[in-house]
């Protein structure tokens, strides 16, 4: 470890020694102190001395900046950030991380920012979830106007899990259709029965059956919809959640078809409640004969209060 942080003292050395100038040197060379910054920072990072090894890599990439050389600084910048992340300093990591992306932009390498979006915001999921929407979003922004809609669709994809996850869910509607209407712009059929589910268990529990309902009726359009598993599945969820049958809703949302989602809308599906009760309608014959023999009205009660508190 002591012959590694020597060999990065040495690169630095001769880094300064680049940027000096004098009666013979009008101008630094910078390209030069870039590459022994560089240098320097890998050496600290295999030493596993992080915060010198970030300190080198922003020298290095103001060395780049000051050459004009943007690409190559946005990458340093990228790589101080993962000497934070190392350092368990994750906000300040996804800043520089950012910072990167925009210089990217900049740059004219739209792709390379949104990965770095990308990989910022898987780094802050689970510290900031709000900042890692934030993140997917911008990524799947730039991969759109890059006209890369698979990538576009997969990121929006996480933005969709998280907000389910976050129980922002007037958002989750939102980005599902967003979401759904890229794989049917690349023709990703079945992909597209799958995000239908996924916004009917996020309408249901928004209580807005209405929404559910014209989820599935316009996705009649989609080629091979009409008449799937998917589509039966989801007539007969709808079904049950429009007559109050709580047995036929635990059926559904317990098939395969359900469970075997996406983990947070599998969640969605396991407690999912119909409203203003559990009991299955009755139908008129039945109404009559429960008026009079009205002498069980406590099992009645427990049985509705099981359901009371409507969508989970």
């Amino acid at each position: 470890m002591a012959q590694k942080i020597n060999e990065a003292l040495e690169h630095i050395a001769e880094a300064e020694k680049c940027l000096k100038t004098g009666f013979l040197k009008w101008k630094p060379d910078y390209d030069s102190a870039a590459s022994e910054y560089a240098k320097a920072a890998i050496a600290f990072k295999n030493a596993k001395q992080y915060d010198q090894a970030k300190e080198a890599y922003l020298k290095e990439a103001e060395s780049h900046r000051n050459n004009r050389a943007f690409f190559h600084a946005a990458k340093a910048y990228e790589q101080a950030g993962m000497m934070l992340k190392e350092m368990q300093k994750l906000p300040e990591a996804v800043q520089l991380i950012e910072k990167a992306s925009m210089m990217f932009v900049e740059n004219g390498t739209p792709d390379t920012a949104a990965m770095a979006l990308d990989r910022a915001g898987k780094l802050i999921e689970n510290v900031n979830l709000e900042k890692a929407v934030d993140l997917y979003q911008q990524a799947a922004s730039v991969f759109e106007n890059e006209d890369r809609l698979r990538q576009s669709a997969e990121l929006l994809g996480k933005v969709s899990r998280l907000l389910v996850r976050a129980r922002r869910l007037d958002e989750a509607a939102i980005s599902l259709q967003k979401e759904k209407n890229i794989y049917k712009e690349i023709e990703n059929y079945p992909t597209c029965f799958k995000k239908t589910i996924a916004q009917v268990l996020v309408h249901l529990h928004r209580n807005d059956y209405v929404a559910a309902d014209k989820c599935v009726r316009e996705s009649y359009s989609i080629p091979g919809f009409n008449g799937s598993e998917d589509c039966i599945a989801l007539e007969q969820l709808l079904e049950g959640f429009d007559q109050q049958d709580q047995d036929q809703v635990f059926a559904i949302c317990n098939s395969a078809l359900f469970k075997y989602m996406d983990n947070d809308y599998a969640k969605l599906s396991l407690c999912l409640r119909v409203p203003g009760g559990g009991a299955k309608k009755k139908s008129p014959v039945q109404q009559e004969t429960g008026d009079l023999a009205q002498k069980q009205p406590d099992g009645v009660e427990e049985e509705e209060e099981d359901y009371s508190s409507g969508l989970c």
